[in-house]
């Protein structure tokens, strides 16, 4: 079984910012494959199928960002999933916008969102795709930066980025963390 959370923050007033992203990607994965991520299991709205005779869930958390890690605790108890079989989806600022990274583990990098969950794994190591929004610009706080828009330049390259990240996404599943990695983690 696999588990792919999508990061965000729940509510009409962040759906298309830029911390949102992991939502828009996973929602992306979702009708892809003919489901929608409308079922509410705890702290989280999910949606699954079979794929090449493993289940897996796309998940949601309805908790804001920086409270993620219960969620997602709570999701991996009701599936019987262990940190292997998760993988996390979400915005990093340290990425250009458009750049995908992933990693079979690592730190949080200053996203509270993998935060909380590495807090709630106790450290335990799980594969995340992080997609790349950029770094605001000079005289812009971060934490307002990522709950804001995307720009018009970069709605331009928006649903190209989200298609991308959503296959980064299915060849980690279908091949694989280094096989995904070393398809995705360069330029496009």
């Amino acid at each position: 079984m696999k588990l792919v959370v999508g990061l965000g923050n729940p509510g009409r007033k962040y759906e298309r910012t830029r911390h949102n992203l992991g939502f828009l990607v996973v929602d992306h994965v979702a009708r892809q494959n003919e489901v929608a991520i409308q079922k509410k299991l705890g702290d989280a709205l999910i949606a699954s199928w079979t794929a090449g005779g493993e289940k897996v869930v796309l998940a949601k958390p309805q908790t804001f960002m920086n409270l993620s890690g219960g969620a997602v605790r709570a999701l991996m108890g009701k599936f019987g999933a262990i940190a292997e079989d998760l993988v996390v989806v979400c915005d990093d600022l340290d990425l250009p916008f458009g750049r995908i990274r992933i990693r079979p583990k690592g730190s949080a990098g200053g996203h509270r969102g993998l935060l909380s969950i590495t807090e709630h794994l106790a450290g335990a190591a799980f594969a995340r795709i992080r997609v790349g929004i950029g770094r605001p610009p000079e005289g812009i706080d971060s934490a307002d930066y990522v709950l804001q828009p995307f720009s018009s330049e970069e709605k331009v390259g928006l649903d190209a980025l989200i298609d991308r990240a959503a296959a980064a996404v299915v060849s980690l599943l279908r091949y694989g963390t280094r096989r995904a990695m070393e398809r995705y983690n360069r330029a496009p």
